[in-house]
């Protein structure tokens, strides 16, 4: 085991962290103290398990940095379903319908019944960030393969804010096929969400770029590029962007489409 950011040794300054754990409510996580995870499949990769079903998650996301040859033959399938979003670098995905070259700001959904492959063929790092959930099967519907670029979509007003957009990679507002969504949702300096948010709905969220202040349940936390959130069902959720040149942007998923399971 060894460190994300490869910071070994004494420090001088005290020990101290952002991350904060409270376990079924919300989690957030910076860099410094996460570690690389060994796991079987992963070829020439460093692996940190990020979100997970430990921190009450009803899913899995890990942040990937695939080496000169890294890769991993086989991820999701048997009732998994799988996306993974390229953030920097290049990588070649596969699945049973598609075989792309994904370069940054690409992204493969794959649905539950494939498992989904990468590998970087080239020279240079690709960081990737991977999520795989157990689908939810509803009669009469199923979800299929999507492949596509971040850059390629529209930026969409946020409820009708002209300083906040967002992008959507999955038809799931339109497809009951599809038990899930992956968005990026980006602020400009100074703007905030319209309300302090309440939903059933579990959110991961990868920040990628710029700082925010997040009201989480009760507290206000400070976040920035290269934290990791995770947001339980009905925990109290905002934010606004702050800082002076950078729009506060970030990654992150919503379970959608289905009825409470009683």
């Amino acid at each position: 085991m060894s460190y994300l950011n490869d910071q070994v040794g004494y420090r001088e300054e005290l020990l101290m962290t952002r991350s904060v754990i409270k376990k079924e409510n919300y989690v957030l996580l910076e860099p410094d103290g996460l570690v690389k995870n060994s796991i079987p499949g992963y070829e020439n990769c460093d692996v940190t398990i990020l979100g997970s079903p430990a921190m009450g998650a009803s899913f899995a996301d890990y942040l990937v940095t695939a080496r000169e040859g890294g890769k991993n033959s086989g991820i999701g399938g048997e009732g998994l379903e799988t996306f993974l979003y390229v953030i920097s670098g290049e990588v070649t995905v596969k699945n049973a319908d598609k075989e792309e070259a994904l370069t940054a700001g690409g992204y493969i959904f794959s649905p539950e019944s494939n498992v989904v492959s990468f590998e970087n063929k080239g020279k240079e790092e690709a960081k990737l960030f991977v999520y795989k959930r157990r689908y939810e099967r509803v009669e009469g519907y199923s979800a299929y393969t999507v492949v596509g670029n971040a850059n390629d979509l529209p930026w969409i007003e946020y409820e009708g804010m002209e300083n906040c957009h967002i992008k959507d990679f999955l038809p799931a507002a339109g497809d009951f096929g599809f038990d899930m969504n992956m968005h990026i949702l980006k602020f400009k300096l100074g703007a905030s969400h319209g309300y302090i948010e309440t939903h059933v709905q579990e959110h991961g969220m990868y920040f990628l770029q710029g700082k925010g202040m997040y009201r989480v349940d009760d507290e206000w936390v400070p976040v920035k590029a290269g934290d990791y959130m995770f947001l339980d069902a009905y925990c109290p959720q905002a934010c606004y962007a702050v800082g002076r040149e950078e729009d506060f942007a970030y990654i992150y998923s919503k379970d959608c489409n289905r009825d409470v399971v009683l």
